[in-house]
């Protein structure tokens, strides 16, 4: 089945869900994860290996990280090559002194943003998406 990739639908269909926990990104040398890791996501970098996880398994491998943040998905199926969502969804996080970290998955879009104001940004999220389906 292939996304969507009219903004408009994309928008005000993108019902925003906060995952449960507190995820952080860290980074280890060569193509890898440790053992006993299960990553979200991982990126294979010129440093290194990026692994998204949960932070109880940071810390129980004895990873660094600097960041912790809530994970939304966006749970809209949109298309990889759709154009727009990404700036739209940023641009209203933005406003509001928001960070974010995207990845794209095959179905959805997925948000980083920080731990402490998740739930704010889920609310931000959701007022765009309704001002988008007017």
């Amino acid at each position: 089945m292939s996304g969507e990739s009219d903004l408009r639908k994309l928008l005000s269909g993108m019902r925003p869900e906060l995952n449960e926990g507190r995820y952080v990104f860290c980074t280890v040398p060569g193509p890898a994860a440790p053992a006993g890791v299960t990553p979200v996501a991982t990126v294979l970098e010129s440093e290194g290996l990026t692994l998204v996880l949960r932070q109880e398994e940071a810390d129980g491998a004895a990873l660094p990280y600097d960041y912790v943040a809530g994970w939304i998905t966006l749970r809209v199926h949109s298309a990889l090559d759709a154009v727009g969502l990404t700036g739209a969804f940023a641009a209203a996080l933005a406003a509001h002194g928001l960070s974010c970290n995207v990845i794209a998955g095959y179905h959805h879009d997925h948000l980083f943003v920080a731990v402490e104001r998740a739930a704010e940004a889920v609310a931000v999220l959701e007022a765009l998406a309704a001002e988008s389906a007017e």
